[in-house]
């Protein structure tokens, strides 16, 4: 591969200096436009993966990639995605961003019409396919508005900007399950990614007319073979832990998709060590508090995305509420998370680290451990309890972890650590997805039979294969006998309870490592990264 030298470029604007004539806070809106879409995009899925599942047939890890792919495609490209915004502009790289993601919204509400004129494609991959997609987009616009704001606002008001910027991306987050009710109840679930359209167009415009192109003063090399290795290594590990549960743990094609990952993973080990301008700088790790933060936002999105992922199902499917029901359901965690997100903020800097971060591990802990405890028909209160825990529980850890990653990190890399730190939540969540799927799925198995009882003698071995595929969703198929329906309900819930015990374990592990974190270096002009 050709190497980029490193030349002096024209910055339009800088750090500390305004970029633009226009109101910088106009900017803040309309680069966050932007960004809402990818936000809610993440999390509003999870209300709208039953109706997908029951419209487009799809299979448990069918939808499981439907979340997993964009979560991949984001965390690997988001580095890389930087870079590119540094080579040819970040306002034209993030305009490209908006206005793919928002065609590539449309395109998966017409799947099925895609499916239709494209020979061999089904409508469930056409959507995978297009999420994927989705994914990469999104991974062009986020570093790319973060590198805008710190050009529009003067250094004095570039903290105060942040702070407002966090609680747009906490909020666009949070409200996901409530926006994804609305739309899917009382439109269709098309409409939960048509809805993406009119925000692009709008974020287009104002991008165009309000923001002030700025790029970095070098150029820089983009890894390309590192952005290759680390994306087949992620695919091989992903794809594996979802596929194991059907093709078995011990069969030759689990074991090489295993290896795949091992020798890709190695591979971009010894890449990154050898590359002149490597994607992810292995200098970062030598501090301990980087790769424990980097470890610490993983684990806390694993628990965030694995426990959004089963939600949806259990709420609509077992508990028999609406989309918009659900969504409600789910109120009180988006309502802990805005309140939750400043009182974070404010303990990290009157605590440090290790107290806040430990205490929201050991928070998110008891959530999870209260979860794995709902009942078939758990009242609004005994839902509400753990969800409103795990938004106070979850915030310090998001914010803590952000603080160390790029605060440890020298000043020419924090850029480098910013996109480090949002591609860490975006693996966590992806394999949180699909390692709290197999376990759930395996739990399934092994339990339907024992709650169909005498029944399960008579039932062949292709239909009880049938009923474990519809237990994993919490939904009874019409027409079978009031005793097998209870007992598909009955396995969901325990492999449900399984899964969010796995996460209570994860979040007590976990905590133990906030004690050997130390806080950020305050340097003066270092880049601030939310989200």
């Amino acid at each position: 591969m050709a190497d980029t030298k490193a030349v002096a470029a024209p910055s339009s604007s800088g750090p500390g200096k305004p970029g633009t004539g226009s109101n910088p806070w106009l900017v803040l809106l309309a680069v966050s436009l932007g960004v809402i879409m990818v936000m809610l995009d993440g999390t509003v899925v999870g209300i709208a993966n039953p109706v997908i599942q029951a419209d487009l047939k799809a299979t448990l890890s069918d939808l499981q990639w439907v979340t997993s792919g964009y979560l991949l495609a984001l965390a690997v490209f988001l580095i890389t995605a930087g870079k590119l915004g540094d080579l040819f502009g970040h306002k034209r790289v993030f305009l490209i961003g908006v206005g793919g993601f928002a065609l590539s919204s449309v395109g998966i509400g017409l799947s099925a019409e895609l499916a239709d004129i494209i020979p061999g494609v089904t409508p469930i991959g056409a959507l995978i396919g297009l999420r994927v997609l989705q994914g990469l987009f999104g991974a062009l616009l986020q570093p790319a508005a973060l590198a805008l704001l710190r050009g529009a606002f003067p250094g004095e008001k570039l903290n105060q900007a942040m702070g407002a910027w966090g609680a747009i991306i906490g909020l666009s987050s949070a409200a996901g399950p409530i926006v994804g009710g609305v739309l899917v109840e009382k439109v269709n679930w098309e409409s939960v990614f048509f809805i993406n359209a009119p925000v692009g167009v709008i974020a287009l415009i104002m991008g165009v007319l309000l923001i002030k192109e700025n790029r970095s003063q070098t150029f820089a090399r983009i890894d390309w073979l590192g952005v290759v290795l680390l994306s087949g290594a992620m695919f091989s590990l992903v794809w594996t832990i979802i596929k194991a549960p059907e093709w078995g743990w011990g069969d030759s094609t689990t074991l090489s998709f295993i290896g795949a990952f091992v020798v890709l993973l190695a591979a971009f080990v010894f890449w990154q060590s050898r590359a002149k301008q490597p994607l992810v700088p292995l200098s970062l790790f030598a501090n301990p508090s980087i790769s424990i933060g980097t470890f610490l936002m993983m684990m806390v999105a694993f628990a965030m995305f694995g426990a959004m992922f089963f939600l949806g199902f259990f709420f609509q499917g077992v508990h028999g509420l609406s989309p918009l029901e659900a969504g409600l359901r789910m109120l009180p965690m988006s309502a802990g998370m805005i309140v939750a997100s400043p009182l974070a903020g404010m303990a990290l800097g009157r605590l440090g680290p290790k107290i806040t971060m430990g205490a929201g591990l050991l928070v998110t802990a008891l959530a999870m451990f209260l979860m794995s405890r709902l009942s078939i028909d758990a009242s609004f209160i005994e839902s509400g309890i753990p969800f409103v825990l795990l938004a106070f529980g979850l915030s310090p850890v998001f914010v803590g972890a952000t603080e160390i990653i790029v605060g440890n990190a020298p000043v020419g890399l924090s850029g480098v650590a910013g996109g480090l730190q949002q591609s860490a939540m975006q693996v966590g969540g992806a394999l949180g997805t699909a390692i709290l799927g197999a376990v759930m799925a395996a739990e399934i198995s092994d339990t339907l039979p024992g709650h169909l009882g005498p029944v399960a003698a008579g039932i062949p071995p292709a239909q009880l294969e049938g009923l474990e595929k519809a237990a994993a969703f919490g939904q009874a198929p019409p027409g079978l006998p009031e005793q097998i329906g209870d007992a598909i309900h009955l396995s969901f819930m325990d492999g449900m309870h399984l899964a969010f015990l796995v996460s209570t374990c994860v979040a007590v592990l976990t905590a133990a490592l906030t004690l050997f974190v130390r806080a950020g270096r305050k340097t003066e002009g270092a880049p601030v990264h939310m989200g």
